[in-house]
């Protein structure tokens, strides 16, 4: 195939593509779910399954910035599971 008629495909196939992932959420939401839980297995230094503000501070910045938003018991510490529903309260509160 010449390259003057691959170009075209290319870009074709790219627009595919792009179009594709924003058409799926639950796609791109399973792709953060898997970095999120990805980024915090890095982050718990004790592998204790909870992240104290330190264990954020380097690896999880959103986390470490809404630490106290996303620690609502004052445990001084966070699960996977408060991370995921503080996001998905934030979340939800942004399409309104």
């Amino acid at each position: 195939m010449r390259a003057s008629r691959l170009i075209p495909l290319l870009l074709a196939v790219s627009c595919i593509a792009a179009c594709a992932q924003r058409a799926d959420p639950s796609a791109r939401a399973a792709q953060m779910g898997t970095e999120l839980r990805k980024r915090f297995g890095s982050a718990d230094a004790n592998v204790d399954g909870r992240l104290t503000r330190e264990e954020a501070k380097g690896k999880m910045p959103w986390v470490y910035r809404n630490f106290d938003a996303i620690d609502s018991t004052r445990a001084g510490a966070v699960t996977m599971q408060q991370i995921e529903s503080y996001a998905l309260t934030q979340r939800s509160q942004r399409q309104k």
